[in-house]
């Protein structure tokens, strides 16, 4: 084992504050990790990315769905008046 050095005595913790640790409210000086706090930040960016990217893919997929619906509508209607004018020519 090594004997205490003046560089170990600067790696201990730092002595505790058990009042600002059982009573988070009467702590006028809050500590936060600015690493963690990017970290978290970062996450929650990441996750509204995501979710905008999964609701626009939804919203293309709709849209070309209703795209299809609207042509293969017109292309049955064009079919049925063709069908209906060939009629009318025949009967007379």
């Amino acid at each position: 084992m090594a004997s205490p050095n003046a560089e170990e005595s600067d790696l201990t913790f730092p002595a505790g504050d058990g009042d600002g640790e059982l009573n988070p409210g009467l702590g006028e000086n809050l500590q936060v990790d600015p690493i963690s706090s990017q970290a978290a930040t970062s996450l929650e960016i990441k996750e509204q990315v995501e979710t905008k990217d999964k609701e626009r893919k939804k919203k293309d997929a709709m849209q070309t769905l209703k795209s299809a619906i609207i042509v293969s509508t017109v292309v049955v209607a064009v079919v049925g008046v063709g069908f209906a004018i060939a009629k009318k020519l025949r009967e007379k």
